[in-house]
């Protein structure tokens, strides 16, 4: 499961920026046994940076190999995530569900997810090859089920 991705280098020590994917600085350091881009990476430290957090890795001595792992997702096994509370849902289990109507009806599947700051979006990828970005609240996905049932108002561009 990514919990975030590695932005570029940070200084010339081997720093990395990050674009967090979790749910916070702190549900991040919790951990320190990564992969990234095929590799092994062992957390040393970790900090809020003025755009973003900055991570120092055992294995990045210098500029030059933080820049190689650039756009490289930052993975922990699911088995190292503690378990979800009623009602909550990992985003990666989300990407790839079928989407239906309330009659059945195909109605596409998950493609991504996003968050712009109001609430969780589902990319849902419609049959006709056209995208809609869906609220993830409980009027627009009244349950987490598998097929997610969209009621189809909510899949009109």
């Amino acid at each position: 499961m990514a919990l975030a991705a590695i932005a570029g280098a940070h200084g010339l020590a081997g720093e990395v920026r990050l674009r967090l994917f979790a749910e916070s600085l702190e549900s991040l350091a919790v951990h320190r046994h990564f992969t990234a881009g095929g590799r092994a990476l062992t957390l040393s430290a970790v900090r809020a940076g003025p755009n973003g957090p900055i991570a120092r890795f055992a294995e990045i001595a210098d500029r030059t190999a933080a820049e190689a792992l650039r756009g490289c997702a930052l993975c922990v096994p699911r088995s190292a995530l503690p378990p979800l509370a009623e009602g909550e849902v990992y985003w990666a289990d989300l990407i790839g569900r079928a989407v239906v109507t309330p009659g059945g009806s195909a109605a596409g599947t998950v493609v991504a997810m996003a968050n712009y700051g109001a609430s969780d979006l589902l990319e849902v990828a419609r049959p006709d090859g056209r995208t809609v970005l869906v609220p993830l609240t409980r009027e627009a996905v009244p349950e987490l089920s598998d097929p997610l049932v969209i009621d189809p108002a909510w899949l009109e561009p």
